[in-house]
C-alpha cells in the first residue's frame, strides 16, 4: 500500500490480484495483458524507459503523469518524494523482459514495478495492443 497524490488529491492506493480472462490469438494461442507501474524520480527517466520500451516493443503505450507526491517507507524512515508514474500497456508473458529493461534503466536501488491485470477491454483496443507487442 502507498499513498499518492494527485493535484493536490489523496489517493490510497491497494493492489488486488485478479486472474484476468485471457484472449485467444489468431492461431488459437491464449494472451492475457497487464499495466506495469513504475515511478521515477524525473520527467527525463521516465520518457527514456517509455521510448525504449515502446521502440523494443516491449509495450504498446505508456502513459507518463506526474509529478506525484509519494509516501513510502525506506530504511525505516518516512519519505515525501515527488515522482513520475509510468503506466506500461503490455501481454502477461513480456513482464520478465520489461522488467529487467526497467532495472538497467533507472536509477532506484529498488524501483516500484508492479503489473495488475487488465480483465477488460475492447476488441479494438486489445487488438491494436497486441499487434504493436514483439
Amino acid at each position: 500500500m502507498f499513498i499518492m497524490v494527485i493535484n493536490g488529491e489523496s489517493f490510497i492506493h491497494l493492489h488486488h490480484c485478479v486472474t484476468p480472462p485471457p484472449t485467444e490469438d489468431k492461431e488459437g494461442k491464449m494472451k492475457s495483458y497487464i499495466q506495469i507501474t513504475t515511478t521515477t524520480e524525473n520527467k527525463e527517466q521516465a520518457e527514456k524507459i517509455a521510448r525504449h520500451l515502446v521502440e523494443t516493443k516491449l509495450a504498446a503505450c505508456v502513459q507518463i503523469t506526474g509529478p506525484i507526491t509519494s509516501i513510502y517507507r525506506w530504511k525505516d524512515k518516512v519519505e515525501n518524494a515527488q515522482e513520475w508514474l509510468c503506466m506500461i500497456k503490455t501481454r502477461e508473458e513480456l513482464f520478465d523482459k520489461v522488467e529487467s529493461a526497467i532495472k538497467k534503466l533507472h536509477s532506484y536501488e529498488t524501483p516500484e514495478i508492479v503489473a495488475t491485470p487488465i480483465v477488460k477491454g475492447s476488441r479494438e483496443y486489445l487488438t491494436w495492443l497486441d499487434d504493436e507487442l514483439v
